[in-house]
C-alpha cells in the first residue's frame, strides 16, 4: 500500500518519519478526527501488509509504539464515551446477551437504501468505503487464534476457514470482494481508497486493530466478530439484491450472496461455540466480549449514518 496523504500535523509527522524525511514524532496531539484516525491507521498498517518502501523494523520502533499507545488510549476513552465502559457479566449469559445486543440495535437503514434507492455511483462509493476492510477481511480477527485454546479456538478456526475460502484462493472473501470492485471498474490494489474515505471509515478499521493486536483485549475482538456474524445475513442479502437491481452480474454479487449463506451458520457458532465457550473458560473476560460487540455496532452505525446522510442529501460520502 502506498503511504497516504497526511490530514494534519500529526499524520504529516508520522508519514514523513516513515518516509525517512527526518521528521521527529511529536506528542500525540492530532488536529482533528481525520488527523487522529489516519495517524492511528498508518501505525496499525505496519502490522498488516505495511507500506511501500517502509522498513519492516518500524513496526516495533519504540518511539512509534509509544505514539501508537497514546493514540490507543485516546481511542479507548472515546469508545467508553460512545458505548459505556466494559463491565463484568455472567459467563453463562453471554450468548443470550449477545443476541439481546443485536436485537436492540437500531442503526441507520443503509442496507435498505442500497437495496431499493441507491444509484450506481452511490453503490460504487459504498464499495470504496468497504474495500479498506474487505480486502483484508478476517485478518484482524485472526490475531485471536494463537491466544485461545480448546473449543473456542476450534470455533474461531471454523469461522475463519470459510473466510479464507477453505484453502481455495478464488473463494477467499477478500478475493470475492475484488469481483464486486471489478464490476464497478475500481482499483483492486490493497488500500487503494484509504485516501478517499473519511475518518469514520478508518475508525471502523482501527477498532478491529485496537482489539485484535492486543492479547489483553482478546475478549473484545471475539465480541466484535460475533456482532459482525450475527448482523450480516440480512444486510448482505439487501446489498446483493440492490446490486442486482443495478444490473450486477452473478460474479459481482457473489461476495454478498456468500455471506448470506455462510453467516447464517456463523451466527450460531460465534455466539455459542466461540463466545460462550470463551466466557466459560475465561469468566473474567465475559463482560469484555459484550463490550466488544457493543463497540462494533456503535462504530459501524456512526459510519453508516454519515454515508446515509450524504446519500439522502445528494452529496458524496467520500472526502473531496
Amino acid at each position: 500500500m502506498k503511504l497516504p496523504s497526511p490530514r494534519g500535523t500529526l499524520s504529516d509527522a508520522v508519514i514523513d518519519t516513515l518516509r525517512g524525511l527526518g521528521a521527529t514524532l511529536p506528542a500525540a496531539e492530532p488536529d482533528d478526527a481525520e488527523d487522529f484516525q489516519l495517524s492511528l491507521f498508518v501505525c496499525y498498517e505496519l502490522s498488516y501488509r505495511s507500506w511501500d518502501g517502509v522498513d519492516d523494523a518500524w513496526e516495533w520502533n519504540p518511539d512509534l509504539v509509544r505514539l501508537r499507545t497514546d493514540l490507543e488510549r485516546r481511542y479507548l476513552a472515546w469508545l467508553d464515551e460512545l458505548t459505556g465502559p466494559c463491565e463484568s457479566a455472567d459467563p453463562e449469559s453471554v450468548p443470550a446477551a449477545l443476541g439481546a445486543i443485536v436485537a436492540a440495535d437500531d442503526g441507520p437503514p443503509l442496507s435498505g437504501y442500497l437495496r431499493g434507492r441507491a444509484t450506481r455511483e452511490q453503490f460504487r462509493e459504498f464499495v470504496m468505503h468497504r474495500s479498506v476492510y474487505h480486502l483484508r477481511e478476517a485478518d484482524p480477527h485472526s490475531w485471536a487464534i494463537p491466544r485461545l485454546g480448546g473449543p473456542a479456538k476450534a470455533a474461531l478456526i471454523e469461522i475463519q476457514q470459510d473466510e479464507y475460502g477453505r484453502g481455495v484462493t478464488e473463494r477467499m472473501h477478500q478475493e470475492l470482494f475484488k469481483q464486486t470492485m471489478r464490476w464497478f471498474d475500481l482499483d483492486l490494489a490493497y488500500g487503494a481508497y484509504v485516501d478517499s474515505v473519511p475518518a469514520a471509515t478508518l475508525a471502523v478499521n482501527n477498532l478491529m486493530s485496537v482489539f485484535g493486536l492486543h492479547r489483553a483485549r482478546r475478549g473484545a475482538i471475539l465480541g466484535h466478530l460475533a456482532a459482525y456474524e450475527m448482523t450480516s445475513s440480512l444486510p448482505n442479502r439487501a446489498y446483493g439484491n440492490g446490486l442486482r437491481r443495478l444490473g450486477g452480474t452473478a460474479e459481482a454479487t457473489a461476495f454478498y450472496d456468500e455471506h448470506v449463506e455462510a453467516d447464517a451458520v456463523h451466527e450460531q457458532i460465534a455466539a455459542h461455540d466461540l463466545c460462550g465457550n470463551f466466557a466459560r473458560a475465561e469468566p473474567e473476560l465475559a463482560g469484555q466480549v459484550l463490550w466488544g460487540a457493543r463497540c462494533a455496532l456503535a462504530v459501524d452505525n456512526q459510519w453508516a449514518g454519515g454515508v446515509l446522510d450524504a446519500f439522502t442529501d445528494g452529496r458524496s460520502s467520500l472526502r473531496s
